[in-house]
């Protein structure tokens, strides 16, 4: 209740500056109507705007079902030794200065070195609202070339790099059984149990429709613990259910984990003989690589959510030039 008061006081405070914003255009363009030198400001606001709306369409594609929860990234590099793994560790650095300019938690849970530099592996945490629903737009490989500093020929080299994202799920599992979702039978118990037991429909049959789960007890002479009992066992069985639908996920996760080779690449960086980084997917080029190593990833993840949703591609933008 208080994350879904929450996403509700948000969503009420972003209209309200959407309306601050279109606010004070109307009044910039009534200004400038009568003659004053408004257009450096048009200009700024307008960017202002256009940046908010951006941010608002993309939180309204994150829709999953897990969308909302935080993330666990683990990141691997590629054959290479030094040169992917300090790949490696600079995608590292650009998704912790990601989360930074988000305002997320990182919190690194495990992390093994290479030897010479970089880092064999690394898993860790994003903690925040739409984490993971975000960074899935970075599940796959990774390509960066540029001219090795390990290279003592200053050759180019090309490197890969594997990047997964789990969501965080609670721990707790609630189950919670509606009355309307149950039929209850009772019956004349069966059986040895004594006298009482045998004579009076004690023995209860509940049925939870929506599962089509059975359950049944008539040991307690009781109706009330018969029920009591059953519904313990309704409990642990759904309960069961829930855990096996987790493991299900997990599963799925894993194998789409394994399909993700070294020939399913999503991104590339470009650092030599010229400087783009450029989606595959999207096809959305960005000739600051030095910025978007410095964790400016929005534009890639607001693309990848329109094309996931749409299939709308941003556009071949900035050309890639010829080697």
């Amino acid at each position: 209740m208080l994350r879904e008061r929450k996403r509700l006081e948000e969503a009420i405070a972003d209209e309200a500056e959407i309306r601050r914003l279109t606010s004070d255009l109307e009044t910039l363009l009534e200004l400038g109507r009568e003659g004053e030198d408004v257009g450096a400001d048009l200009r700024q606001e307008m960017d202002r705007l256009a940046a908010r709306l951006e941010e608002l369409e993309t939180r309204m594609l994150l829709s999953g079902e897990n969308d909302f929860r935080s993330a666990i990234v683990t990141i691997h590099p590629g054959a290479g030794g030094t040169e992917s793994q300090d790949w490696a560790e600079m995608l590292l650095r650009m998704y912790l200065r990601w989360a930074e300019r988000k305002g997320f938690e990182a919190v690194i849970t495990d992390r093994l070195d290479g030897e010479a530099a970089g880092i064999k592996s690394v898993t860790f945490e994003i903690n925040g609202e739409y984490a993971y629903g975000l960074l899935q737009s970075e599940v796959g490989v990774h390509r960066l070339v540029r001219i090795s500093p390990f290279d003592a020929n200053a050759r180019r080299h090309t490197s890969f790099a594997s990047v997964f994202v789990y969501p965080q799920v609670d721990d707790e599992i609630k189950i919670e059984i509606r009355p309307e979702e149950l039929r209850i039978d009772t019956f004349r118990a069966s059986g040895r149990g004594g006298q009482h037991v045998n004579r009076t429909d004690s023995a209860v049959r509940i049925v939870h429709l929506p599962t089509g789960i059975v359950v049944q007890c008539q040991n307690e002479r009781s109706q009330h613990k018969n029920r009591d009992m059953a519904m313990k066992q309704l409990r642990s069985r759904l309960y069961e259910l829930e855990l096996e639908k987790r493991r299900e996920e997990e599963r799925r996760l894993e194998d789409s984990k394994a399909d993700i080779d070294f020939g399913s690449q999503i991104r590339s960086y470009v650092l030599a003989p010229y400087r783009l980084v450029k989606d595959l997917r999207t096809r959305l080029a960005v000739g600051d690589v030095d910025r978007v190593l410095d964790g400016d990833l929005d534009p890639f993840m607001h693309a990848y959510l329109v094309w996931r949703k749409t299939g709308k591609l941003a556009g071949d933008g900035q050309q890639e030039p010829a080697e």
